[in-house]
């Protein structure tokens, strides 16, 4: 009876270990090091790391040890804490004043024809690599850089190459005048992250927030690739002055089936009124579509 109970303990204490550790990896993720972009890598797929709690529902199903199965519900609270909020936040339902998309073209300039026909206002895109006219016959007010891009119905000024530290121009920022008054926006398309090589793609987030910080404009939007999710470790340095609009995961790459979003939407001086990412076109990326309202 002793070694019976001894081994009991120790099923319950191992699941319970196993339970804790990735409890503790979910809400501690950015506290991991870096090394090698492992940690950027983490953070972008995090919500993913909740498919771990299956086998070890399995594991206490196949010992029998209800302890076990209790110690489990620690990573599933932990993931409902970082993730049910985003899973049930939406629009706040309000009248949309302006329709906005993004997406990395990848070189399939065919996915410019649904982006033209979304209804969009301001359409932003990266890896531009040929002629627009479905994007040009609505859309007759742009802004170039590179190979990235702003179709807009509405007058645009002031455009501004933006390096970014990355060396090359994968970035700009224009004024856009809409019926509700200017709107700087920014079109970013920022350094791909590969094992070993972040340090590119850090830079330039920090010198984007730094930019959007400084920018005077009470209505501003962030629109583009940043090749990273929003619960990356470094995203908050734009999330302070900045909002990104929502639902769900709205996972957008790869496009065939989506296991995170690099792409992104973000905000100053607007409140979402709706979100949704568009269905597959051709690039590799989903394209994002958000209605916003002055806020």
């Amino acid at each position: 009876m002793g070694a019976m109970l001894t081994r009991w303990r120790t099923r319950d204490v191992v699941l319970a270990v196993l339970s804790v550790l990735l409890a503790v990896v979910l809400l501690g993720h950015r506290l991991i090091p870096d090394v090698g972009g492992f940690g950027t890598a983490l953070d972008s797929f995090l919500p993913w790391l909740g498919l771990v709690v299956v086998p070890l529902l399995l594991l206490a199903a196949v010992l029998r040890t209800k302890l076990g199965a209790l110690a489990v519900l620690v990573p599933v609270l932990a993931w409902a804490v970082l993730f049910v909020p985003t899973l049930v936040s939406g629009g706040d339902g309000g009248r949309a004043g302006l329709r906005v998309v993004t997406q990395n073209l990848g070189g399939s300039m065919s996915a410019t024809s649904a982006l033209a026909k979304s209804g969009a206002d301001l359409i932003a895109v990266q890896e531009r690599t040929g002629g627009t006219p479905a994007l040009d016959r609505e859309h007759p007010y742009t802004a170039i850089v590179g190979t990235v891009g702003l179709w807009s119905r509405y007058p645009v000024a002031d455009v501004r190459r933006l390096d970014l530290a990355q060396g090359w121009p994968r970035a700009l920022r224009a004024t856009v005048s809409t019926p509700d008054g200017p709107v700087s926006v920014y079109v970013v398309h920022l350094a791909s992250i590969r094992i070993g090589e972040s340090d590119g793609r850090d830079r330039a987030l920090s010198e984007l927030a730094a930019l959007v910080d400084a920018d005077p404009a009470s209505r501003a939007l962030v629109l583009g690739d940043f090749n990273t999710a929003s619960t990356d470790r470094r995203f908050d340095s734009l999330t302070t002055t900045l909002t990104e609009a929502r639902t769900g995961f709205g996972f957008t790459w790869p496009a065939g089936f989506p296991l995170t979003r690099p792409d992104h939407v973000l905000s100053r001086g607007f409140t979402s009124a709706g979100d949704s990412v568009l269905p597959s076109t051709g690039s590799d990326h989903r394209a994002v579509q958000v209605d916003l309202a002055s806020g």
